[in-house]
């Protein structure tokens, strides 16, 4: 286990470091996705249903509401 922690580290810090130059919009897009991906996926876990299904249809819903949400408030 500690032989992944560094790898682990390096890897969150660098894609961290990634999105530091993202517009507000894409920054809105890009986290409305991992949110919504992260309660599809947690969502579907517990009613016994299709986890990538529905990580996928979270991550899409959740990034067009973050587009849309960054547009409307421009």
């Amino acid at each position: 286990m500690k032989h992944l922690a560094f790898p682990a580290v390096l890897l969150f810090g660098l894609s961290v470091s990634g999105c530091s130059d993202l517009s507000g919009t894409q920054q809105k897009t890009l986290s409305g996705g991992a949110i919504g991906a992260g309660v599809g996926a947690a969502g579907t876990l517990v009613t016994g249903g299709c986890v990538t299904c529905g990580a996928v249809i979270g991550g899409a819903v959740g990034a067009g509401a973050g587009y849309v949400l960054s547009k409307t408030e421009d």
